[in-house]
């Protein structure tokens, strides 16, 4: 049974119910977090709304990248992107996720020139 929806955020314009609708409330990682996620089908089974397992409060699912190597991405590049390539994660699935996307795109860059000293 699915947990008691909370109303969407401050300043939502549809989007992030639009996310929320499309990932049945749920979130949507599929171990780009570093987690396989096996036991609970292969995705996270953490809900909007529901109890969090550690420290209390409630689980709030956010509207973000849906392809792990996007959320690299300076946040006004992430929040122009088009609904149908976002997704719906939990915040101890998306942090995860966008430290490895993050940490990914850094070791891609190729090294910086040191700077000249004349």
């Amino acid at each position: 049974m699915s947990a008691p929806t909370a109303p969407p955020p401050l300043g939502d314009t549809g989007l992030w119910q639009a996310v929320m609708t499309a990932a049945d409330d749920r979130c949507q990682c599929s171990g780009a977090c570093g987690k396989s996620h096996a036991k609970d089908g292969d995705r996270c089974p953490r809900e909007d709304g529901s109890h969090r397992t550690h420290g209390g409060g409630r689980v709030r699912l956010l509207a973000a990248p849906a392809d792990p190597a996007d959320l690299a991405l300076p946040d006004h590049r992430a929040a122009a992107l088009p609904p149908a390539r976002l997704a719906a994660w939990c915040p101890t699935c998306h942090h995860a996720a966008r430290t490895a996307a993050r940490k990914s795109a850094a070791a891609a860059q190729p090294p910086a020139e040191p700077a000249a000293l004349f």
